[in-house]
């Protein structure tokens, strides 16, 4: 007896139809034959599921789990969006979102804010990074763990969020009712002369504003005298690829080539050019990347380099030359599709990763250095692909101690800070601050009555070996003998603290100048003692030595 198809496979095989996929099917070995076979396949294993697991299957969880499973078997970037995800989608690609300007972070239990847009709604009414947000419109954020604060958070703008905060320094909570409004995440963070004649941009993003923001930022800097740049893509994730070519435009004459993409459906493939009249073609300018430029930013990086318009300082980009582009699907579902790779000026295409040719375990291949072709750059500089953009000028990126690493992860800096922000209302300019003995000592003594805990390797090591030989009585003499050396072995939060002092300094510097001066505050920082913007402005000292950076002939 032959049973009736399913509904589930009804509709799968009618779209199949509907697309023209069930044509030719007399020949076994056919591409859409087999598609139409794995299809029908799947739409009866889901059936015997529904019909027969001892428990309710839920279909919107079951699919969507196959369907995400699916795509991880092709690249991290093809990906999936259920309509409950479709306004964080659009708030990449857009760059707006109706809320109150605020980012919520779980640390030790409780939701806190970790980043507070400048000029939003959240600011406006005197909320501040540290601040614990302990309810929002009457829901406990304790009592519900599942549910997410973001979305409680987000709404139409006009409309009102009741939330319930327990403020650095207050022991009791207080109600703040605050109307939402449209936020317009920032591309560019940071636009300022920074030495006399040094102009200086920070771009982390490229969601659709951040041409016109870049635009404005140069104009705006050339105006004030601007005769150097320092443009910053230092852990630029990237993001629209229009972007990219619109900001590579602003520095390339109109008509030149910026990116050309090439992927499977040919008529897809396009190769995009600078369509209007550059802002700046001249200025002596450096670009700074590090091993988190990707994607767009690694595309602006590497035009310029290929034109030898700047000099590219820093680390290795990620090596991200992947395209996507988002399909609409079904009851306001998108998917995000790599459909082609890119290519800039010289030739190259900067793809690390090999996601069709995988390790047995599944993981995507390392291109290997050796198997790297050469190209070159318009002055005849010679330039690889396979691996990110590689710097003109390297600077060293120091790693962060074990010690440094572990602080980082149990959020000490910003808990101390928070509590720091809460016994001192004031600290002095953002211009002048820096971590001094005092702060030092404060830091040091919160540590041992935190939470925050450290072992160093030995201790770690000792402790192994102490249970393992604490059960042997020939071993006895041993075990005390380690015991009584104690002070040799066991970690001490002081010395650890004063070993590293170098590299704790900048990270509370920072952490406390977030907490009272946000994003400006880290600004100021920045641009005082990072030391691969101290490097920059060091090069630019030396316009000889700039100058033959890029002219350094290599083409045979």
């Amino acid at each position: 007896m032959r049973l009736n198809p399913s509904p589930l496979k009804k509709i799968i095989i009618g779209t199949l139809l509907a697309s023209g996929l069930l044509f030719a099917f007399t020949n076994p070995g056919d591409r859409f034959f087999e598609i139409a076979k794995q299809l029908d396949i799947y739409s009866t294993v889901f059936k015997e599921l529904n019909t027969y697991y001892v428990d309710e299957v839920d279909p919107k969880k079951s699919i969507e789990t196959s369907i995400e499973a699916l795509l991880k078997s092709f690249d991290p970037y093809t990906v999936y969006y259920p309509e409950s995800e479709i306004d964080e989608f659009l708030q990449m690609t857009t760059g707006k979102y109706q809320g109150i300007g605020i980012i919520l972070s779980d640390i030790e239990q409780a939701q806190r804010i970790t980043f507070i847009e400048e000029n939003s709604p959240a600011e406006k009414a005197g909320l501040g990074i540290g601040d614990q947000i302990v309810s929002i419109n009457g829901t406990p954020l304790r009592e519900t763990p599942e549910t997410d604060p973001a979305i409680l958070m987000k709404g139409v703008a006009g409309s009102t969020v009741d939330i319930e905060v327990m403020q650095v320094g207050n022991s009791s909570t207080r109600h703040f009712v605050i109307k939402r409004e449209t936020v317009q995440i920032k591309n560019v963070v940071n636009t300022a002369i920074i030495r006399p004649g040094i102009g200086y941009i920070l771009l982390e993003d490229f969601n659709a504003s951040a041409s016109k923001e870049m635009k404005n930022a140069l104009i705006t800097l050339k105006k004030q005298g601007m005769q150097q740049l320092i443009l910053d893509l230092r852990n630029n994730p990237g993001g629209l690829l229009t972007q990219a070519i619109d900001i590579s435009n602003l520095f390339i004459p109109k008509g030149a080539k910026i990116v050309e993409t090439r992927g499977k459906v040919e008529e897809w493939n396009k190769s995009y050019q600078a369509l209007n009249q550059a802002v700046d073609t001249e200025t002596p300018m450096i670009v700074l990347i590090n091993n988190r430029t990707a994607s767009a930013a690694e595309i602006v990086a590497g035009v310029l380099q290929d034109y030898d318009r700047a000099v590219i300082m820093g680390q290795k980009s990620y090596g991200k030359g992947l395209v996507q582009v988002t399909r609409d699907l079904p009851y306001r579902t998108k998917m995000k599709i790599t459909t082609a790779k890119y290519y800039i000026p010289s030739g190259r295409c900067i793809q690390a990763l090999d996601y069709k040719n995988k390790n047995a375990d599944g993981s995507a291949k390392a291109f290997q250095d050796s198997s790297a072709k050469v190209f070159y750059t318009q002055n005849g500089r010679k330039v690889v692909d396979g691996g990110g953009i590689m710097p003109d000028q390297m600077t060293e990126k120091k790693a962060l101690s074990a010690f440094a690493q572990s602080l980082l992860k149990q959020d000490a800096f910003f808990l101390f800070t928070s509590d720091y922000h809460g016994t001192h209302p004031t600290i002095t300019p953002a211009s002048a601050f820096s971590v001094d003995e005092e702060i030092i000592g404060q830091f040091k003594s919160w540590l041992k009555k935190s939470r925050v805990s450290y072992e160093t390797q030995v201790e770690t090591q000792v402790k192994k070996l102490l249970e393992a030989t604490k059960n042997q009585a020939e071993l006895a003499s041993f075990e005390s003998s380690i015991q009584a050396q104690t002070g040799l072995w066991k970690t001490r939060i002081d010395w650890e603290i004063d070993q590293h002092i170098i590299e704790l300094k900048p990270l509370l510097e920072q952490e406390i100048l977030m907490h009272y001066y946000l994003q400006v505050g880290l600004n100021t920082w920045s641009t005082r003692k990072d030391p691969s913007i101290l490097a920059a402005v060091e090069l630019l000292a030396k316009p000889t030595k700039f100058a033959s950076i890029l002219t350094r002939r290599e083409k045979p």
